[in-house]
């Protein structure tokens, strides 16, 4: 048993390093995971280039972790209700578990979670906190949910982007039995907002995107999306007007606001809903200031949701999803990397490397 875990760590924008930390002693009421891939998001991206986060402490990234318990203390074990040889996935955010919020099901705004999955510095021991790592610490508090061994871990690995897909364009947006549902951005999120939507029974779904994204246009409409947009370079559609040609004028029922770091998109959003539609905003802007209309979401009686995460209910609807195999998800699926390429998978996901389309991306340490 190696005496040392290997991790990547985020010392400073489009700087990782390999650094080898202790492998952690493991008590009665934690326990280590084995990493077999993490997910890499647009999110990572915008960190890794100090877009978000810029200046903040080393950490390791990776908050969508998926491997098997290695090692488990009892009371661990009882409680999560695994036993070593489990293949699991995290959630990002480890709650208190005692605290009114968590009592009342609102773990997400626990204000006593200090450490989360991809997110917590190096100097909080034991220090592998993220998914891009051999091992992950697996503290008291974490969040698990069982994963079927028989899936390739690259596609099991896909249940934080589903999820957001079923709590996003579900829970939040609301979407029910023949509605039209707009997406704004065409990433691993909105693909995975395009399969919930359908799951729900959407009547009609219309998806945007970059020139540069044609072929995530392209496999969105093999998903379930009935109408793509182009909205720059020379072939560039203007989103409202072709929600509302696509339409008749009625507009969509709900818009789901995904894309990062763009500003402009949270304006269409509200602009293609209906009269009494629901707008959910889920892309990150990195702090970006952004024009709102607080006009048009009056006189439109607009419900404007913000997208925090994923809880416990959207991944178990998600991890079923891709358990079922109904969907062709390993078309979704570009690139696998092995730890020492972490930085180059990053700069794949982002577009940077000539030749490589990637949509979804994982690294998978232990290879």
């Amino acid at each position: 048993m190696a005496e040392t875990v290997r991790a990547a760590v985020q010392a400073g924008p489009r700087r990782i390093e390999i650094r080898e930390f202790p492998r952690p002693k493991i008590g009665p009421d934690d326990g280590l995971l084995r990493v077999e891939a993490n997910g890499i998001c647009g999110s990572d991206v915008e960190m890794y280039k100090g877009h978000m986060r810029a200046g903040g402490p080393p950490f390791v990234p990776g908050h969508e972790p998926l491997g098997v318990i290695e090692e488990i203390g009892d009371r661990a074990a009882e409680r999560w209700g695994v036993k070593p040889g489990d293949r699991v996935a995290l959630e990002v955010i480890v709650p208190c578990r005692s605290c009114h919020a968590c009592l009342t099901g609102r773990y997400q705004s626990c204000p006593n979670r200090t450490v989360g999955h991809g997110v917590t510095p190096v100097d909080v021991e034991p220090g592998i906190w993220g998914g891009l790592a051999e091992y992950l610490y697996l503290s008291p508090g974490a969040v698990l949910h069982p994963v079927d061994r028989t899936l390739p871990a690259e596609l099991a690995a896909m249940f934080n982007p589903l999820g957001a897909g079923v709590r996003w364009a579900c829970h939040l947006g609301g979407v029910r039995l023949g509605d039209t549902v707009v997406v704004l951005g065409a990433g691993q999120r909105g693909l995975a907002c395009v399969i919930a939507a359908r799951c729900a029974g959407a009547g009609t779904v219309i998806v945007t995107g970059l020139e540069a994204d044609r072929h995530k246009l392209a496999l969105a409409r093999e998903f379930g999306a009935d109408h793509t947009i182009v909205v720059d370079g020379d072939d560039a559609e203007d989103t409202v007007e072709r929600v509302g040609d696509i339409t008749g004028g009625a507009m969509a029922d709900v818009v789901l606001e995904l894309t990062p770091m763009a500003t402009a998109p949270v304006t269409d959003a509200l602009l293609a809903a209906r009269h009494g539609g629901r707008v959910v905003l889920a892309g990150l802007k990195g702090g970006k200031q952004v024009p709102l209309q607080t006009d048009l979401m009056i006189n439109r009686a607009l419900t404007v949701v913000g997208a925090f995460g994923v809880d416990a209910t959207a991944y178990a609807q998600a991890i079923s999803i891709i358990e079922s195999r109904r969907f062709p998800l390993e078309k979704l699926h570009t690139h696998t990397f092995g730890l020492d390429d972490t930085a180059h998978a990053m700069e794949v996901l982002a577009g940077e490397v000539p030749g490589e389309q990637a949509v979804h991306v994982s690294v998978h340490p232990n290879s």
